[in-house]
């Protein structure tokens, strides 16, 4: 019975090892189940990349209520990597400026071209922008000389200033290279539909001056300040269309909370 008793004992021992071998086996198998569920339940962020064309709303309602303007802007950039856009602007502008000395019409095309680059955080699905850029414009552009009024160093003297009427004074062929720093917004509003608005601070680098005469208003760059220095402002309103989407790596998410 001694022997038996002993028998017995040692079977339930190794039936007992058995059994926790396998409760631990399963506990792991699960743990490792549980991990993979929750690994494979994180969602994957895809982002869009496309084209986005509009245009400039100030410069077409200006051509509506200014007498003395003509002008249209078109616009549109390209989503590069996740910051950064390519940028571009093609339009045409015809002003007449009538000064105190003079009264002379610009009327020509430019083109500018650049980068911006997104500083905004978005979250979830949106796909708003604040950025900073830069542009290089190129303007190619004629200037008429309409009127002009002879300076008069008596102005006390009731004398009446002369205005002198010009013909065929306009001067073909101009052309201007300048540096633009753009900081700007868009949001959008619709579905794939962005309004936004830019401010430019403008750095000339080369210009074609006529004889007799200098580029006051030059198409893109706008009222020239010391002949350097101009500033500009547009208001937009523009579609996306969305080519394809890219996986938001794990990296890039680290560094946009490292931004924060």
């Amino acid at each position: 019975m001694k022997h038996i008793s002993k028998f017995t004992f040692s079977i339930a021992l190794v039936l007992l090892s058995f059994l926790g071998n396998a409760q631990d086996t399963s506990v792991s198998e699960k743990t490792n189940q549980k991990a993979t569920i929750k690994k494979d339940s994180i969602p994957v962020k895809k982002e869009r990349y496309g084209l986005r064309l509009g245009v400039d709303l100030f410069k077409l309602t200006r051509s509506f209520y200014e007498t003395d303007y003509r002008g249209l802007e078109l616009v549109g950039d390209y989503r590069l990597t996740r910051r950064h856009y390519l940028a571009a602007e093609i339009g045409n502008e015809n002003k007449t400026v009538d000064d105190d000395q003079v009264n002379f019409t610009t009327k020509g095309t430019y083109l500018k071209a650049g980068f911006d680059y997104n500083s905004f955080q978005n979250w979830g699905n949106m796909e708003n922008i604040i950025s900073v850029g830069l542009r290089y414009g190129v303007s190619s552009f004629s200037q008429t000389l309409n009127s002009y009024q002879i300076y008069n160093p008596n102005p006390y003297f009731g004398e009446s200033p002369v205005i002198i009427p010009t013909e065929n004074n306009q001067f073909d062929g101009l052309s201007a290279q300048w540096i633009e720093v753009v900081a700007g917004m868009k949001a959008e509003v619709f579905n794939n539909v962005f309004v936004g608005f830019s401010f430019r601070l403008n750095r000339m680098i080369s210009q074609k001056i006529p004889n007799n005469f200098d580029n006051l208003y030059i198409p893109g760059f706008n009222r020239t300040y010391d002949g350097a220095f101009g500033v500009g402002f547009n208001y937009t309103v523009s579609y996306f269309i969305p080519l394809y989407k890219s996986t938001v790596k794990a990296n890039d998410k680290k560094n946009d909370k490292k931004r924060k």
